[in-house]
């Protein structure tokens, strides 16, 4: 039997590059991958008929994922994953995310959302037609595995440290993804690392403006000292009338500035034990800095 011959797309994509790096700060390595949008058709439809075979990334999202469509934009590459040396791993990732967006009836409507409903591309929809939450809201904060313990705690956030100036060893932003909500606004999913000597903070966030509706922001912030053995984990779900934030309407594709102004709804605070963790020694900055690699594959 011959070998069967990609496509051209197959082989166009395979060529798109996805930067990555990879760092070791203490007892963590912190890596991330970032790369180009997914596609909006199947790459390899022979492929992808065959269950047994592995899917495109756009067929293992419409398979995976319980919703009639995806966000215009996703980022299936982009990628930010911290491991510790216990083997505790947290991820955070477009798809796991995506899977968090409720797959059923939704309060929120706009005069046209049957319309954006509508103009979406059929492919793909299979049987998974029903109502579901066409803002792609999520309360997505991290996809972890290995030996974790998640435990709930009293403990918070240093904000008054985190505003300390520190040399930041490494920063990196990533988009999950991202949609228009057919111009009635916006919804989006990004995450931001910093790591600094002494400690590192991300910040997961996503954020919805739908149009004279409403407002919500739904944040994760994870803070982990390299002298503790654990990662402070903070959730917050704010949320109002659109009309209940009273600021010049050119601030309002800003989280930064609708934030402060909106009310918490929801709070979770969690303690993220990993395995036993040396105290930083002096000159450790230095170390930890010093084995890193970076490629463009």
């Amino acid at each position: 039997m011959s070998a069967v011959t990609p496509n051209k797309n197959e082989i166009d994509i395979q060529r798109l590059p996805v930067n990555s790096e990879e760092h070791i700060f203490h007892d963590w390595v912190i890596k991330y991958k970032k790369s180009h949008i997914l596609h909006s058709i199947c790459t390899s439809a022979e492929k992808c008929k065959d269950l047994s075979q592995e899917p495109c990334l756009l067929c293992l999202y419409t398979r995976t994922l319980d919703i009639p469509h995806l966000p215009e934009m996703v980022f299936p590459n982009n990628v930010l994953t911290l491991t510790h040396s216990s083997g505790g791993q947290i991820e955070f990732n477009a798809l796991d995310a995506l899977k968090t967006v409720a797959n059923g009836k939704l309060p929120i409507k706009v005069a046209c959302s049957e319309e954006w409903s509508e103009s979406r591309p059929p492919e793909h929809l299979s049987q998974k037609i029903k109502p579901f939450d066409w803002t792609f809201s999520n309360d997505y904060k991290g996809t972890i595995t290995g030996p974790v313990q998640v435990v709930p705690t009293e403990e918070r956030i240093n904000i008054e440290k985190l505003k300390e100036k520190e040399k930041i060893l490494f920063y990196q932003e990533l988009m999950l993804y991202e949609d228009e909500l057919h111009d009635n606004g916006i919804s989006s999913c990004t995450i931001k690392i910093r790591v600094m000597p002494s400690s590192y903070f991300i910040l997961l966030r996503f954020f919805l403006r739908v149009d004279n509706v409403m407002l919500r922001v739904n944040d994760t912030r994870l803070y982990h000292e390299f002298s503790t053995n654990y990662i402070l984990r903070e959730f917050t779900n704010k949320e109002c009338a659109f009309g209940d934030v009273e600021l010049p309407l050119n601030v309002f594709g800003n989280p930064n500035v609708l934030s402060p102004h909106m009310p918490v709804r929801t709070a979770v605070n969690e303690k993220l034990i990993f395995g036993e963790c040396k105290p930083p020694t002096e000159g450790a900055a230095d170390q930890c800095s010093m084995q890193s690699t970076s490629k463009n594959d």
